[in-house]
């Protein structure tokens, strides 16, 4: 931070004057009209983040109507207006030519006065964020007013001490960048040695999943949820080989000892996806979790003690399962698997100490990919609040009036 607190010292000691953003920016309105036919368009449907990466260039779509487009072209941004985009922001990095539905905002900056990079990091700031949510517009398909959110002020520095806050948060960001790849790199890993494993010789004995089995069953939907109680888990709330505890839902005790008691759930338990388009996400019950109750989306696994619950666990995961679903919901708009065919799902039968080598293993990469208190997951979020005390810490300036006043 050495040569940021000299620049700041050196240029702005006494602070720095905040500027609407509507003063650093002009809108851009120009149409594709006069653009020949299929040149690509960025979908509404994509994520802005995307925008300079190649699959910007991979899932671009091809218009042969592009009238109602507008332009965007390298440094402009673009931002999404609606509901359920509020934040969604970028910038446009891809050399070229791009187009955006008219859903989208597309301005350029004054870069004379702001580089795009700070003025990016301003607007994602949770200080910037949080007036733009207090400008929501309740009721209305875009609640988003492009003449008030210009009337919000950020920090204007020099240029230099710009251009020295960019370089300290890129940093954050690359390392994050690198610690995302390389986990990546590591799932992977653990995909091939998971399915390296679980190959089986001819002669291995295969057994229906049922006959291991105390129980196979699902949940139902709850008239009501409550803000605490009885931990209801659906199937958002499974992220990788874990529960998301911000993602859970609650229900009453009667509730769930009355009209949902089929679906009790005990610690060890697994919970197996069995409709829709997540279909195939599987978890075991914490003991923390419990009591705790399931939803139908969801069947419930509970093994008989002659089984290594983790070994059946990596191979609702693998390729087993996933040639078994897509054999099994062939033909089907709507993919799903009954209770009987979760019950039919043939699994190979290994020796316990086999089983037990085989979960040693793979529960390793697993740790390694998933586990958020400890391995890559838990050092990319480390990195990333690391950039977010760092980014709140650089952008606190003191605020100096036009005439010199603080």
């Amino acid at each position: 931070m050495g040569k940021l607190e000299d620049l700041i010292q050196e240029l702005c000691p006494n602070g720095v004057e905040f500027v609407t953003i509507s003063s650093l920016i002009k809108r851009c309105k120009d149409k594709a009209k006069n653009y020949s036919n299929k040149i690509k368009v960025y979908s509404v449907s994509n994520t802005l983040g995307l925008i300079d990466s190649n699959e910007y260039r991979e899932n671009s779509i091809y218009s042969d109507d592009t009238s109602n487009y507008t332009v965007i072209k390298k440094g402009m941004f673009v931002y999404n207006p609606s509901r359920l985009n509020i934040g969604s922001i970028d910038y446009f990095k891809y050399d070229g030519l791009g187009l955006v539905s008219p859903m989208y905002v597309v301005f350029s900056v004054d870069e004379n006065k702001i580089l795009n990079e700070y003025l990016h990091i301003c607007i994602k700031s949770p200080s910037t964020m949080n007036k733009i949510c207090s400008m929501i517009e309740t009721g209305a398909r875009f609640r988003f007013d492009y003449s008030r959110w210009g009337n919000i002020k950020i920090a204007l520095p020099p240029m230099p001490v710009q251009e020295e806050i960019v370089r300290i948060l890129d940093s954050f960001t690359e390392l994050t960048a690198e610690l995302t790849a390389e986990l990546t790199a590591r799932k992977k890993q653990y995909e091939y040695y998971r399915e390296k494993l679980l190959t089986c010789r001819e002669e291995t004995k295969w057994e229906k999943l049922g006959e291991y089995c105390e129980l196979i069953t699902k949940g139902t939907t709850p008239k009501t949820y409550t803000n605490s109680g009885v931990t209801f888990i659906k199937t958002e709330a499974i992220e990788g080989s874990i529960i998301n505890p911000l993602k859970l839902s609650y229900i009453d005790e009667k509730t769930h000892n009355n009209p949902l008691k089929r679906s009790i759930l005990k610690a060890g338990d697994i919970l197996f996806t069995i409709a829709g388009a997540t279909i195939g996400k599987c978890v075991e019950v914490p003991p923390e979790l419990i009591p705790a109750n399931t939803n139908q989306a969801l069947a419930i696994i509970r093994l008989k003690p002659n089984i290594n619950r983790k070994y059946i666990l990596h191979l609702l995961k693998s390729s087993y399962m996933t040639s078994y679903i897509a054999s099994s919901v062939k033909g089907s708009a709507q993919p799903n698997l009954n209770l009987q065919q979760m019950n039919n799902f043939p699994i190979p039968i290994l020796p316990l100490e086999e089983q037990k080598r085989i979960v040693d293993i793979l529960d390793k990469f697993d740790k390694l990919c998933n586990d958020i208190s400890e391995g890559l997951p838990a050092e990319i979020e480390a990195r990333k609040k690391q950039y977010e005390y760092y980014r709140d810490k650089l952008l606190n300036f003191k605020e100096v009036k036009r005439d010199g006043r603080i």
